[in-house]
């Protein structure tokens, strides 16, 4: 976990959607149901982060969706934009500015791996069992969930 500095950190959170399901795990730390995500290490830009803790997480390789503009270039190097950004506190001097993905599973990839050490449970889940899961569902996860469930054709 990269800590870039004791009062802030840079996350990516990523709404994974397959068939009208939204991929979910049941973060063991926390006590909470979160998208796949984690820290951005020192070496690596948001889109490798997103790929990596998807992989890492879930056992899927991923593709986000979003729009890269056309200004690749000498030097530079365009990225998918997130599809939103929050900040949000982790302790009463440390903040995460958290960079939110849509992706889906590359080539329909379906099977699951739970990583155990991180997580006690992964599931794909339904905008109608959302109100079902325990723990609940924090607010704003939840609003997340709907809005890639609305704007990606899984």
């Amino acid at each position: 976990m990269a800590h870039i500095h004791e009062r802030i950190d840079f996350t990516v959170s990523i709404f994974v959607v397959r068939q009208r399901r939204v991929l979910l795990v049941l973060h063991r730390n926390l006590g909470q149901w979160l998208p796949l995500g984690g820290h951005i290490e020192l070496d690596e830009d948001p889109e490798q982060a997103a790929l990596r803790e998807a992989r890492e997480e879930s056992g899927l390789e991923i593709e986000l969706l979003g729009e890269r503009p056309p200004t690749t270039g000498p030097d530079t190097r365009a990225l998918i934009a997130p599809r939103f950004l929050d900040i949000h506190r982790i302790t009463d001097t440390h903040e995460h500015i958290g960079m939110i993905y849509w992706a889906r599973p590359k080539n329909g990839q379906e099977t699951l791996r739970l990583a155990a050490a991180e997580h006690h449970a992964i599931r794909w889940c339904g905008a109608d069992e959302l109100d079902a899961l325990e723990p609940a569902l924090r607010p704003a996860v939840k609003w997340y969930c709907l809005q890639a469930l609305a704007e990606i054709d899984g």
